[in-house]
């Protein structure tokens, strides 16, 4: 009998599984949205319990659909929406709040209070991140504060905390019946609360935050051979399968396009823009701006740690003229109309919808267009909006290569916007560096197969992973050294004027 592994990739707008076979291709695949609620301007929740039942539909239609057995699948990956913060009742499963995405602001005025005493980098010599609206654990906190059932339940050790691999793992291995409360290092590191070197839950920021350390979950590898706990035989999948992988979506994508070199690269273009560069067993702390964090680690193995540039919003903006300002129908329309012209027309936008993330880290910032004269028409709006994805990533190469011995030297793509040829090109152009696509694509859930495949036994090794993988197009800087300096020193004059509208 032919075997497979399973990924649940539980994003910030649907969750997904897909199955894979030995070579890293799809044998089946299900996706369902799920709802975004916004409760006031800069706040962002979703419903974690339509989550967990559209995560069970998902699995369920897979395996109809493609009439692969439940027995067939050899273990389970999960990969996740990182930061985004849930706390929940241990004995019932039900939540305290809506879980609060890692968009969301509302814990803007705790970070402020946080860097009264240390400044933003208060608590970076020890988790290699800037005190931000971004990470878990300020998100924790405001739940704590005002949710007086959960800051009493938490104090009784009755509350569990958990992002969203946290979540599904624990329903998947039986939720109130004796679920596995468990977080990889990868997502554990995004919380602002666990020790980059000890790879635990550091006890001083736990003070600080007034977060009880009972509530969280136990730190695991990324890839782990001491299994985590099987599925249920009443629960969707009808059996015991293992479920042993876990990574956060980004870190997952790193691990799915086998970047297990130093300097090695990929970004994901998506609702943002990830960018992660391994940097080997040692972290390697930004003095301009981007995030160290763990890329993932594999059982038995020292953990491999990465510099970060997260960009908040890049699909998000194409999403955004396609649904708030009726500008297009259908996403894919954005790049029909901005292959009707040569080049932006000296129009920028900024996407700061909701502030910058690196390598600024201003959230008084806001959405900007800039430079717009009455030539400029919407095919020219359209090619500012994709350039404004490319921009963004060039703000991070720049930065990662003032941080890192390793300059980068091209960049494998993934995510739903590598499908948009002008974009691709124009990256390349601005980055000087060829720009690369793979020829399987969902390589966020990839990661998540071969994280459980490598516990399992599935795979032999990461030597095997990088067979798997493929080239399918590669894109060759075309631009010269002076269009593209003075289109850059441009875009940075642009970001500027985004500055000091939300005080």
């Amino acid at each position: 009998m032919d075997k497979y592994i399973g990924a649940i990739d539980q994003g910030t707008t649907s969750t997904r599984f897909i199955v894979f076979n030995r070579q890293g291709e799809i044998a089946a695949i299900s996706q369902k949205e799920h709802r975004q609620i916004y409760p006031q301007p800069g706040w962002a929740e979703h419903d974690p319990l339509q989550i967990w039942q559209h995560t069970q539909e998902v699995i369920t239609q897979a395996l109809r659909e493609s009439n692969i057995g439940p027995a067939e699948l050899d273990s389970i990956g999960v990969t996740n929406q990182r930061e985004t913060t849930l706390l929940w009742d241990k004995t019932t499963g039900k939540p305290y709040h809506n879980a609060i995405v890692w968009q969301c602001t509302r814990t803007q005025q705790i970070c402020e209070e946080l860097e009264q005493h240390g400044g933003n980098d208060r608590f970076r010599d020890k988790t290699g991140l800037p005190i931000s609206t971004y990470f878990s654990g300020p998100k924790i906190k405001w739940i704590l504060e005002n949710v007086p059932e959960a800051r009493e339940a938490a104090e009784k050790g009755e509350a569990l905390f958990g992002t969203m691999e946290t979540w599904v793992i624990w329903w998947l291995t039986g939720g109130p019946r004796g679920g596995a409360h468990i977080t990889d290092v990868t997502n554990a590191s995004r919380t602002m609360l666990m020790n980059l070197y000890t790879l635990d839950w550091d006890d001083e920021i736990l003070d600080i935050l007034q977060i009880p350390e009972q509530i969280l979950p136990h730190i695991v590898p990324s890839s782990d051979s001491e299994t985590w706990g099987n599925t249920l035989p009443d629960g969707p999948l009808q059996e015991e399968i293992p479920v042993c992988g876990a990574v956060g979506d980004q870190q997952a994508a790193l691990v799915g396009q086998t970047c297990f070199q130093v300097g090695e690269a990929k970004n994901t273009y998506g609702t943002g823009c990830f960018l992660l560069m391994n940097t080997g067993n040692e972290p390697i702390f930004s003095t301009h701006g981007l995030l160290t964090t763990l890329a993932y680690q594999f059982d038995g193995e020292q953990a491999v740690y990465c510099l970060e540039g997260p960009v908040a919003t890049a699909g998000a903006l194409v999403q955004w003229l396609r649904d708030n300002l009726r500008f297009i129908d259908h996403a894919y329309e954005v790049e029909h109309l901005a292959q009707k012209v040569e080049d932006n027309a000296g129009v920028y936008i900024i996407p700061a919808f909701s502030g910058l993330l690196a390598p600024y880290w201003r959230p008084d910032a806001r959405g900007t267009i800039c430079g717009l004269t009455g030539y400029a028409d919407r095919n020219h709006i359209a090619r500012a909006a994709l350039e404004s994805t490319a921009y963004q990533v060039k703000d991070i190469v720049e930065t990662m290569n003032k941080d890192n011995t390793v300059e980068l030297q091209s960049l494998k793509a993934d995510g739903g916007m590598i499908d948009n040829h002008l974009l691709m090109q124009f990256q390349a152009d601005i980055l000087n560096v060829p720009v690369i696509r793979p020829l399987i694509r969902e390589t966020t859930c990839l990661g998540a197969a071969y994280a459980a495949g490598l516990a399992s036994g599935f795979w032999s090794g990461t030597p095997e992973l990088r067979e798997n993988w493929q080239e399918d197009t590669r894109w060759h800087p075309q631009m010269s050294r002076d269009i593209r300096e003075a289109k850059y020193k441009k875009w940075q004059e642009a970001v500027s004027r985004s500055f000091n509208w939300s005080n």
